[in-house]
């Protein structure tokens, strides 16, 4: 990581709310400048055209890295819905949000450390590197060696991030909604209170710590994943010491062989209806800086169960019920069970409950297709893309689903873009149908 890029975070409300009102300035400058140029060039701009340009989109993601935190997510979270929330133009840059944060300067790190574990503290260690593995919203992570050589990886909570983390969702939805950056139909606010909350639990690292133990025990019967052991004895609410493992990022596995790709993706598709099904609870960030792959064990490392989400027997079943329906093209069944999720609004128009059912249809194609789904060829994630802008603006219909299903709908458009990187080749029905099981209308395997 590059250590020229540290930057101090802003702690209080004050400096962190400054630095949103300087980005709203500098992104309104730089509508001037390009409405300035446009009509320079005998062009008559329109307004949306001046805000949506690469170096606007670039003001606001790095204003968000720097803030880190509230800010940051609400970036990230809003990145990931790139194809249905967001112009092309401002979501690839956001993008980058999803693995990039300017890490702290090394005395605050000092600083930090002391105020957790006193002075003296690196004598805990046998070794312990200031230059951070990775640095996310939350916290940055270092390497550690223990005098019992324990290789540890430390999650080291950013200062002051939890008392920010109200005031800095308030903050980024009024940029949002003041720069138009997200449609205006689009209701923020159950998304928002709900992103307050995750954060408030994703900034609990004793609460991380408790689901990596609880999904290591769970996964004890799944040998192709690898939880990271907790070092009780050095956790605290802001710093989560947990086992390093080893291994390369996940999207390395391009260069793999197909077999290899094919087992991984749906290692994940399963691990995923697994945790619907079985677990009532998803680790629901789907950022792929979360996996690991250990080529020499071919297991897959786990790493971040901060977002993790409980979801109810009521839900669970709605779900099973609605991709039931699906595998048999029952699409009032699919329309009941979506209504149950909460997938419509009190007064919807036949042909807009006929389009949500229709993009239903297409996230649940490759579980609908008999043998395996090739992703790597398929367009899949476009005409998502297209089917879901097309519903929300052309025909004037914009829901906010509840947040656990935007939240579950997230991790799987994120493992359907890792499936597509990796050119990954999955009988997505032969890994789902065993948890359909109960659905005595489940067509037959053929």
């Amino acid at each position: 990581m590059d250590r020229s890029k540290t930057s101090p975070v802003p702690r209080n409300r004050l400096a962190r709310l400054a630095h949103l009102g300087g980005l709203a300035g500098s992104v309104a400058g730089g509508m001037l400048a390009e409405g300035l140029r446009q009509i320079a060039r005998g062009n008559t701009p329109r307004p949306a055209d001046l805000l949506l340009t690469p170096a606007n989109a670039r003001r606001v993601a790095d204003k968000l890295s720097e803030l880190r935190g509230a800010a940051m997510k609400v970036g990230q979270l809003l990145s990931m819905d790139a194809g249905d929330l967001l112009p092309p133009e401002l979501a690839a840059i956001l993008a980058r949000l999803r693995a990039d944060a300017r890490p702290m300067p090394m005395s605050e790190v000092v600083k930090t450390m002391e105020q957790t574990f006193g002075q003296g503290w690196e004598k805990t260690f046998q070794r312990f590197s200031f230059t951070p593995m990775a640095a996310a919203s939350i916290g940055q992570v270092h390497a550690a060696i223990t005098h019992g050589d324990r290789h540890l990886a430390l999650k080291i909570q950013y200062p002051g991030i939890r008392q920010s983390i109200d005031s800095d969702v308030n903050n980024v939805a009024s940029l949002l909604r003041i720069s138009r950056l997200v449609p205006e139909e689009m209701t923020l606010e159950p998304l928002l209170q709900e992103a307050k909350r995750q954060l408030h639990e994703e900034a609990d690292y004793l609460r991380e710590a408790r689901h990596l133990q609880r999904f290591a025990m769970l996964l004890d019967d799944a040998p192709e994943f690898r939880v990271p052991g907790v070092d009780e004895n050095l956790t605290r609410e802001n710093v989560l010491a947990m086992d390093r493992l080893v291994g390369e990022p996940i999207e390395s596995l391009t260069r793999a062989t197909q077999t290899t790709r094919d087992r991984v993706v749906g290692s994940l598709l399963g691990l995923l209806f697994r945790e619907l099904f079985e677990f009532g609870m998803i680790q629901t960030d789907p950022n792929f800086a979360n996996y690991l792959y250990n080529a020499q064990t071919g297991q897959l490392g786990l790493l971040d169960f901060g977002a993790t989400l409980r979801y109810s027997g009521t839900v669970a079943e709605a779900y099973r019920g609605l991709l039931a329906a699906a595998l048999r093209d029952d699409r009032a069944a699919m329309s009941e069970n979506a209504g149950t999720i909460g997938s419509f609004k009190e007064h919807i128009h036949a042909r807009q409950r006929a389009a949500v059912m229709e993009l239903f249809a297409l996230a649940t194609e490759p579980a609908r297709t008999r043998g395996r789904f090739d992703f790597g060829t398929s367009d899949l994630a476009v005409r998502i893309r297209d089917a879901g802008m097309a519903l929300s603006f052309d025909q004037g219909y914009w829901h906010t689903p509840p947040a656990d299903a935007v939240f579950l709908h997230r991790k799987l458009g994120g493992l359907y873009l890792l499936a597509a990187r990796l050119q990954a080749k999955v009988d997505v029905r032969a890994i789902l149908e065993p948890h359909l099981i109960g659905d005595t209308d489940l067509p037959a395997p053929q």
